[in-house]
């Protein structure tokens, strides 16, 4: 069946991840650093991870600027 999943190609993405979080640094960021561990194992490449203040206008800034940037294929966030 040509639309069965198995026979489709796997087309790798390039992920931004994004960790919303006031209290979380790059060595605390476990939830960020599983997110990019699954995505690598599974082919992906990540395109930045980033950690946000829970600041509703820097979480647009990031998130505007991966948006923008046509490199970028999907953006996850925590």
């Amino acid at each position: 069946m040509p639309g069965n999943p198995s026979e489709r190609e796997f087309k790798p993405l390039k992920i931004a991840v994004m960790t919303v979080s006031d209290s979380r640094t790059q060595d605390t960021d476990k939830s960020g650093d599983t997110l990019v561990k699954l995505l690598t194992d599974a082919g992906h490449a990540l395109a930045e991870k980033r950690i946000v203040p829970d600041d509703i206008y820097q979480i647009r800034a990031a998130t505007s600027q991966w948006i923008a940037d046509d490199t970028i294929n999907a953006v996850i966030t925590t």
